[in-house]
């Protein structure tokens, strides 16, 4: 009996080493690093982990990975597709190689599509780079996922920071995490690849949430903006329920708790939406329903605006961009006030948030439809779209992320701010891990009533750019605070700087570089902020990373 029992107590002990994770106890686990966050930055450090030999765990929230980029936002926004490298670069020739595939254009063919879908999605594709940014949600994530089982990484779903519990330092560093299942995580980095930055706010990070003044870091899109027209004049509508009627108050979410000037902080963050996706094919189209939360209200700005300009075509209003298979990413469901909270709030708080924005959304939808206060030929057309029947199955045929423009920003070592990526006197970076191409792009924050009692959107900034290196040490914290957590997504950076990063495919490229990183600090025995630059620098070109604009070659 003993020498079963000993042979036993081998088995389990081999069973808990496999896979380089030792069990402390049945629901304790220990990686070389662990990635919290299901976002494609946080897929592609995972991967990049694992294939440089390190156990790695990659925690999400729910059932999938990918975030937005396998989540409805399919229209990459990738003006320089030859600023994206390594991984990513990967990543995009999988799906051009998925597409190359005649069996898998199920009703339309692969050159009409490319014709369609042209001038908007910077031409779609790259022949010669082999690169594909258009797809359908369900095709990225399975290339995702593919990606993760091929490296070796381990994936947890529906795993949560317990945030009551939160994390466990041992000094300046991180030494355990705890989930809501109750298990927990300890590790030798953390990568907090997530879009809402709870890791990095319960290990103590600096961080904050919203506009900075333009005097914080010497800007000058920052803070409260009334915004000039830019082609969508709201002054002449009218504000209040009923028209004329100020006693019957403004219609919902219109802000009156202003800034004093342009310019000033504030809390508020750019609009969130969903990035729904629709379709024209009657053998797929589910049609959308109005939703029980309906609020006719919420639209009511909408609806003056186009009965005030009834030539105003759908595309002015929602944007249908192409993607394979007669399927669309649209865009411009945003839900202007409703998003301020979410960074902060608790999981009840954010899934309250979440139904809201949902609802939103397909109210929207439907209104553009049914409401006959819209023209007859935007209703028309509204008429051919529906929900994609082979997508998001078990949420409804609707994503099962919202769009987190901007939540939480890391305070760190470095600050990605406004001079850094604007073309005008620009100010380089030091230590460069990836590079950033796109405009400063933040969508409207709120709608507001001006000095004149007028109304108009507020926030917006668009403003084009050229490519620009972005430093290591945004992605890390100040050295006091933490000595072994990364952080690609809510990084350090400036409400405007943040508006070029936050784009998918840099996240990303920071995703791996972040990867390497911690993989480099572990070999070293090092912190984050102490790791050979040098070493960093030459490991991520070796690996086909473009870090300095116009330093690239053919792929």
């Amino acid at each position: 009996m003993r020498k079963i029992a000993t042979v036993l107590v081998l088995v389990w002990i081999t069973i808990c080493s496999s896979n380089s994770q030792v069990l402390a106890s049945n629901k304790e686990s220990v990686f070389d690093i662990c990635v919290y966050g299901e976002t494609a930055s946080g897929v592609i450090a995972a991967v990049q982990a694992a294939r440089m030999g390190k156990s790695v765990v990659l925690i999400s929230k729910n059932k999938h990975v990918g975030g937005l980029a396998t989540s409805g936002l399919t229209a990459t926004d990738m003006n320089r597709n030859d600023m994206v490298g390594g991984l990513a670069r990967e990543f995009y020739q999988r799906v051009y190689d998925y597409y190359l595939n005649p069996s898998v254009w199920r009703n339309e063919n692969r050159e009409v599509f490319f014709e369609r879908a042209f001038k908007r999605t910077y031409r779609g594709k790259n022949d010669e780079r082999r690169m594909q940014w258009v797809y359908e949600s369900k095709v990225a994530e399975q290339i995702m996922l593919d990606m993760l089982k091929e490296a070796g990484a381990e994936l947890w779903t529906n795993e949560r920071l317990d945030l009551n519990k939160g994390v466990r330092k041992n000094g300046r560093e991180i030494a355990q995490i705890f989930l809501e299942s109750g298990k927990t995580v300890r590790a030798r980095v953390f990568i907090d690849a997530s879009y809402e930055g709870d890791l990095l706010a319960k290990a103590g990070i600096s961080y904050t949430v919203g506009r900075e003044s333009n005097d914080t870091y010497g800007e000058t899109f920052n803070g409260y903006r009334v915004n000039f027209t830019n082609g969508t004049d709201l002054t002449a509508i009218d504000p209040y329920v009923i028209p004329g009627d100020k006693s019957s108050g403004l219609l919902p979410y219109i802000d009156t708790n202003l800034p004093i000037k342009q310019g000033q902080a504030d809390k508020r963050v750019q609009a969130y939406c969903y990035r729904v996706t629709l379709t024209d094919d009657p053998t797929n189209r589910v049609k959308i329903q109005k939703p029980k939360n309906y609020n006719p209200l919420w639209y009511e700005v909408l609806v003056r605006r186009i009965q005030s300009n009834p030539d105003l075509t759908l595309q002015k209003i929602i944007t249908l961009t192409p993607m394979p298979n007669r399927k669309t990413d649209t865009n411009h469901l945003d839900f202007f006030g409703a998003s301020y909270d979410y960074a902060e709030a608790d999981y009840k708080q954010r899934k309250e948030i979440e139904q809201l924005h949902r609802d939103y959304a397909l109210g929207m939808l439907w209104l553009l439809e049914h409401d006959t206060r819209i023209p007859q030929h935007m209703r028309e057309e509204m008429k051919d779209w529906g929900l994609a029947k082979d997508e998001f199955k078990e949420t409804g045929n609707f994503p099962h992320h919202i769009y987190v423009r901007e939540a939480r920003r890391m305070i760190g070592e470095y600050v990605m701010v406004e001079k850094n990526v604007t073309k005008k006197n620009r100010e380089g970076v030091s230590h460069p891990i990836g590079v950033g191409s796109y405009a400063l792009d933040c969508h409207y924050v709120s709608k507001v009533l001006d000095e004149n009692g007028k109304l108009r959107y507020e926030g917006t900034i668009f403003e084009p750019i050229t490519p620009y290196s972005i430093s290591y040490y945004s992605l890390t914290p100040k050295r006091e605070e933490c000595t072994n957590l990364l952080v690609p997504v809510c990084l350090s950076a400036s409400h405007v700087a943040i508006s070029s990063l936050r784009m998918e495919p840099v996240y990303m490229v920071l995703g791996q570089s972040a990867a390497v990183a911690a993989s480099m600090a572990i070999d070293a025995r090092q912190s984050v902020q102490d790791i050979s630059y040098d070493l960093l620098q030459q490991e991520l070109l070796d690996l086909d990373q473009i870090i300095i604009p116009g330093n690239t070659k053919p792929h």
